[in-house]
């Protein structure tokens, strides 16, 4: 696969197929992941990997936590849309499409908030990457070279045949990936990536996900 179909191909996969991912593979994806850029090459990203019963029950502590209604508590910042913004627009627009292809209707809280559920389950994958970094670092400073880490890991397992899903309600009780992967205080536990093998017959899957005209978000200076 070629670097240009690679990104045109990448999406949010939110539907596994229930088959482990060796961890061989996930390695190789890793490995090829930190070959992203940094700021002066410092590299600033470490990973738990979690799978099998271990993520489970991970997945149903932060279930239980969410229908209880215990308030999140990220580690990481939480990202803000302004209303009446065109960033506000684009989250709602993704959210129709998504719950149009899952046939949820817009008045069934029930299901809306079984969707819910499943980013705090890893959308249902057999692996996920936790993504932390050290807290010697300030709390923004890394946040790009995750960003192009992110980004690799990505394309990194789209060209072994798996799929991902950037997301952070698995991380948005922290504590019970603390105390079940023995994470130390001395690591901020940002953002994790679902990571397994795309299943074809899930309709949220199928979502193409539009982008802005480049001519509306560009402008050009000294070019003819």
């Amino acid at each position: 696969m070629d670097i240009e179909t690679a990104i045109r191909s990448r999406k949010s996969i939110r539907g596994f197929k229930p088959d482990p991912v060796p961890r061989q593979l996930i390695e190789q994806v890793l490995t090829l992941a930190c070959r992203a850029p940094s700021t002066m090459n410092t590299q600033p990203w470490e990973f738990v990997v979690a799978g099998g019963e271990v993520l489970r029950a991970i997945a149903a502590q932060n279930v239980m936590r969410l229908r209880e209604g215990v308030m999140i508590c990220p580690e990481h910042v939480i990202t803000g849309w302004p209303p009446r913004s065109v960033y506000r627009e684009r989250q709602v627009e993704v959210a129709k499409r998504i719950f149009s292809l899952m046939g949820i209707a817009r008045e069934d809280r029930v299901r809306r908030a079984e969707w819910m559920e499943r980013g705090f389950r890893f959308f249902d994958a057999p692996a996920a990457v936790i993504i932390l970094t050290d807290t010697a670092l300030s709390e923004g400073g890394p946040l790009m070279d995750i960003g192009a880490l992110m980004q690799t890991l990505c394309l990194a397992a789209l060209a072994h045949g798996l799929g991902t899903c950037i997301e952070d309600q698995g991380v948005m009780y922290p504590e019970v990936l603390r105390s079940v992967l023995k994470i130390p205080d001395t690591k901020r536990i940002l953002i994790c990536v679902a990571l397994g093998y795309p299943d074809p017959d899930f309709p949220a899957n199928a979502l193409e996900s539009p982008r802005e005209d480049i001519a509306a978000i560009t402008s050009w200076h000294g070019f003819d």
